[in-house]
């Protein structure tokens, strides 16, 4: 019974020693692998032996407890990462799942990731990988997922991925693979899903032996170099939920049997081809279909009529076919209809009254077909609809006095049809980006209430018989285009409709007149008596003003004696993040005329303090103070000023009395990007521009994404960006709502008019703060460093427009891009100038939802540099193109 004993205390002994040996092990090659890392953003400070967190605790580390504490899964997805990746990492000997997505690495397939025996997820997806995929790296026995897309591997897809027998998820799609794709698929009978799309260099057709993996459930092929038919074999993908075959060279009919034998299709996309002849019928017999695309081949015939069969069916998309007849009534009618679009084919018949029915529609596209009737009362109906465009169609009679209803409502196109009657009044569509009525015959003056839409930004109302002057609130809009030639308009037009706006948009009006017109207005006209109310107004401000100013001095004097005295008596209480010498008397009697900087932000005044140590900090005073308890008040700033990001503002403490707070600020040397940008001649190296706007992108992807609690800026501008000696960003100001209080943050806000160019469109209707609305103001910030233009230029009357506006007019004349680079950069820099400036459209597009997230906009502007060629800026003058864009 002894010896049993001691057997046993020695093995246990021995067993925990391994442990102990392995668990040191282990972290040592995470360290090793680590070594070969570039960690921007410090995302893995954890992982050191002086920490005094356990390794399998450390940032993305997932360990597993059979046998022991092992490391199981390395996850460091979107860390911003570069360097090498290590072998050292094969060398753990449970490791199951690598993702390193959405990094930077930039180098090829590491071939010595073959000797991690025990992967079964490899995920090296959105990153630099490049070269081709090395035969070596199929050696994994257990592999089950494999994920290279997104980066820029090349050359032939090797046959020996074939060995894979295991693999249940096979992505490849965004690269640069080449040549032919060889007939191995027959190997995968457990793949789930196959994505080799976006490669448009593969030149192959389609592998019939794909139609042998009966558990296929999505096979994405799309934007490819694929050719000739689908393969009748495409029939027994029996578990397929998701077939996209879109954007590649295929021709000859669809198979009629893939609709009646695919019961569980959710999505069919075989668009942008060349395939032709009848619709497929039994695309709906297993009525789960969701999305249904064919558009651009050469599909002739009609829609048929068992098209009603489809109760799920949310997207049909039929456009650029040959395709005829009647649209079928039941389709209107589909309970989760959201889309349809049938545009460029031979459709004839009207859009019937029972639309109203479709209560989930958001969407038609019906442009260049042959329809007749009218607007049904019945599309005013539908409340979720936000575009719906028929042009160059045979339409008739007046416009519905609802047809504009829809409170989502973006973009109208009707125009280029035979309509009549007045335009109504349009009230009720506050989201309302673009309307075009163009070229039908239309009467009566243009509605008032069309000035009261807060984001329409594209206004086409040519080719009519409008009468009437053009209504003077619409110059408050921001109108990237507004065109009503040929009409019957007369009267005085505002200069700022029209400035930067070709002259054609005016011609055929001979009523008109104004600046740039060839009638000059008479001093009958509105333009002369609102010149003299103009005057009168401003003499009665400068006298109103001198007087003011009397009063303002006086009262100055008698509070600056009062306020020296209360100082002495109330109570201060300061609270420091960072060990700062510096007394609640200092702070009060430093910030003074001397030491304030510029006339005062969007919520007080900043003052640059020398403290006793020598060192300088920034002070804000914070006006239009909410009041609230010392200690909430301490832990909203104590969240913000736990922040450690290079391209944040430090928040080395504050100050506060029942009705101040002081914020201080670590100080910048360089001040705001403003400043910078409003010197006369000023003059910045491109590189040095976009090293700025890559560091402001950085910080707010931190502030929405990485720092817990997410946090929202709610006021980028340049005047909130502040450069250090190296013209290294940093972000002010931010979550100031946080501080303040809501309701004072809010209406500090709505009083900031000068700043409006920097406020999203959507701020007009809602109050809500967002990510997108940071993103608009990043646009706008990035659009300054394009252009080297301040945000708001009123130097000259024809220079008076907004950035935003400014810039959205001349790219919607030809050549207009290369217009608004910054002179003063070389042309050297254009092409990445070019690629700002299209992330700068992205981010300022009237419409939240087609704005990017920060991540994205950050990454775009990373890879700038490092990005070959660059997408062509061709926006076009039609309101319709823009928005879509």
């Amino acid at each position: 019974m002894a010896k049993t004993n001691t057997y046993l205390l020695l093995l246990s002994l021995v067993s925990t020693l391994f442990i102990l040996n392995s668990a040191s092990s282990e972290a040592d090659i995470l360290l090793t692998f680590k070594a070969f890392v570039q960690d921007s953003n410090n995302y893995l400070s954890s992982w050191s032996n002086a920490s005094a967190t356990h390794y399998c605790n450390w940032t993305g580390i997932t360990c597993t407890s059979t046998p022991s504490l092992f490391v199981y899964s390395l996850n460091l997805q979107g860390l911003n990462l570069s360097g090498d990746i290590s072998s050292s990492i094969c060398a753990l000997p449970y490791l199951s799942h690598l993702n390193l997505a959405d990094n930077l690495f930039n180098q090829p397939i590491p071939l010595h990731l073959s000797e991690c025996s025990t992967l079964e997820t490899l995920n090296l997806s959105n990153n630099l990988i490049w070269g081709t995929i090395p035969d070596q790296i199929f050696q994994f026995g257990s592999l089950k997922v494999l994920d290279f897309s997104r980066n820029r591997v090349e050359g032939k897809i090797p046959e020996s991925i074939g060995s894979l027998q295991n693999l249940q998820v096979l992505i490849l799609g965004s690269n640069l693979l080449s040549g032919s794709v060889p007939a191995v698929f027959r190997n995968f009978t457990e793949l789930l899903v196959l994505d080799l799309s976006q490669n448009v260099y593969l030149l192959s057709e389609l592998p019939s032996d794909i139609g042998n993996l009966e558990k296929l459930e999505q096979l994405l092929l799309q934007s490819s170099g694929f050719h000739g038919e689908i393969p009748e074999s495409f029939v027994g993908l029996r578990s397929l939920s998701i077939l996209d075959l879109s954007q590649n060279n295929l021709s000859g009919e669809v198979p009629q049997k893939l609709g009646s034998s695919l019961k569980n299709l959710v999505s069919f996309d075989v668009s942008q081809n060349m395939l032709l002849g009848p619709f497929p019928n039994g695309i709906c017999s297993g009525k789960g279909l969701i999305n249904l695309s064919l558009h651009t081949n050469f599909f002739s015939g009609s829609v048929p009529i068992s098209i009603r069969q489809c109760t799920n069916l949310e997207r049909f998309q039929v456009q650029n076919n040959g395709l005829s007849g009647d649209i079928p009534n039941s389709l209107w009618s589909l309970p989760k209809i959201k889309l349809i679009r049938a545009e460029n084919n031979r459709f004839s018949g009207e859009i019937p009254d029972s639309v109203s029915m479709a209560a989930q529609l958001e969407q038609v596209q019906l442009d260049n077909n042959s329809l007749a009737g009218r607007i049904p009362q019945g599309l005013g109906l539908v409340k979720s609809l936000y575009r719906f465009s028929a042009s160059l169609n045979a339409i008739y009679g007046e416009l519905p006095p609802n047809f504009c209803d829809s409170p989502v409502m973006s973009i109208i196109n009707l125009s280029h049809n035979s309509l009549s009657g007045q335009i109504p009044e349009l009230k009720k569509c506050r989201k309302l980006v673009s309307l075009s009525l163009a070229d039908n015959s239309l009467t009566g003056e243009i509605p008032p209430s069309l000035g009261d839409l807060p984001v329409l930004t594209y206004l086409d109302l040519s080719d009519n018989n409008l009468t009437g002057p053009i209504p003077q609130g619409l110059q408050n809009l921001k109108l990237a285009l507004f065109n009503v030639s040929f009409n019957q308009l007369s009267g005085w037009v505002p200069y700022s409709l029209i400035s930067g706006l070709p002259a054609s948009f005016l011609e055929g009006n001979p009523g008109l007149c104004g600046p740039g017109l060839p009638n000059s207005c008479s001093d009958d006209q509105p333009r002369g008596r609102s010149v003299g109310l103009t005057t009168l107004t401003c003499a009665l401000i400068s006298v109103a003003f001198f007087i003011g100013t009397l009063i303002v001095a006086s009262g100055f004097y008698m509070y600056h004696r009062y306020y020296k005295q209360k100082t002495q008596r109330e109570s201060w209480r300061l609270v420091f993040f960072y060990p700062l010498r510096v007394t609640e008397h200092d702070l009060v009697m430093g910030m003074n005329e001397k030491s304030a900087v510029g006339s005062g932000g969007a919520f007080g005044r900043v003052y640059i303090l020398g403290l006793p140590s020598g060192e300088l900090v920034a002070i804000k005073k914070l006006v239009n103070y909410q009041s609230q308890s010392s200690k909430s008040l301490k832990t909203e700033i104590k969240t913000l000023a736990k922040i450690r990001h290079k391209n944040i503002v430090k928040i080395l403490g504050f100050c506060h009395s029942d009705d101040s707070i002081f914020l201080i600020y670590e100080f910048l040397q360089k001040g705001s990007l403003a400043d910078l940008i409003q010197k006369p001649g000023f003059h910045l190296p491109w590189d040095v521009r976009l090293r700025i706007a890559v560091g402001v992108a950085q910080g707010l992807t931190y502030l929405h994404k990485d720092y817990v609690p997410h946090l929202l800026h709610r006021n980028v501008r340049s005047g909130n960006i502040l450069l250090d000696a190296d013209f290294e960003p940093k972000l002010t100001d931010f979550a100031l709502d946080r501080i303040v209080g809501t309701a004072a943050f809010q209406a500090t806000m709505a009083s900031e008019s000068a700043l409006s160019c920097y406020k999203a469109p959507e701020y007009g209707y809602s109050w809500k703060a967002t990510e997108e609305m940071d993103v608009y103001g990043f646009g706008v910030v990035l659009l300054e460093l394009v252009t080297g233009r301040q945000s708001e230029q009123q130097a000259e009357p024809a220079e008076s427009l907004d950035i935003v506006t400014w810039v959205r007019r001349k790219v919607n004349i030809a050549n207009g891009a290369y217009q608004v680079l910054d002179p003063k950069i070389s042309d050297s820099s254009h092409e990445q100038m070019l690629g700002a400036l299209e992330i700068a459209l992205r981010c300022t597009s009237v419409m939240p939802e087609k704005r990017p997230p920060m991540f994205e906009v950050m990454r775009a502007l990373q890879s700038l540099d490092s990005r070959a060629s660059l997408p062509c800026i061709e926006l076009s003058t039609s309101e319709e193109q823009s928005v879509a864009d």
